[in-house]
């Protein structure tokens, strides 16, 4: 499967999001995305239990680990790659988490205005 271009949101090259554990649609450590990526895994975000919670709620248990799928389960500060669409649904339920825009891939902006991603962002893309 091809990628698509590596570009963050702010028109940059896309940074890794996490390698510990091991994100993205790709299971690369990067956001990419390409036509497959139903989901828009897109946004990088560092998880709150907050987050974690309201993922489970509406039927997105990422805390639970799934070995079989080799998914390790999610803490809060882990840092993943989200699909776009739960983001934003978070961010109007007022649960968002913070997000990478270095590590955020352009293609979120399908789904989610820059304004509401800048919102949500950290304040180092290093941290």
């Amino acid at each position: 499967m091809q990628k698509d271009q590596s570009v963050n949101v702010l028109g940059g090259d896309l940074e890794p999001c996490s390698m510990a554990p091991m994100t993205g649609f790709f299971r690369d450590g990067c956001c990419n995305t390409n036509t497959m990526d139903q989901g828009n895994h897109t946004v990088c975000a560092v998880l709150t239990a907050e987050f974690l919670a309201f993922s489970k709620y509406v039927g997105n248990d990422l805390s639970t680990p799934r070995p079989e799928f080799g998914f390790p389960g999610l803490q809060p500060g882990d840092r993943w790659c989200l699909c776009a669409g739960r983001f934003l649904q978070a961010h109007d339920e007022g649960c968002a988490p913070r997000v990478n825009l270095a590590a955020t891939h352009i293609r979120a902006l399908d789904i989610v205005p820059l304004v509401v991603l800048q919102t949500h962002r950290i304040d180092s893309d290093h941290t």
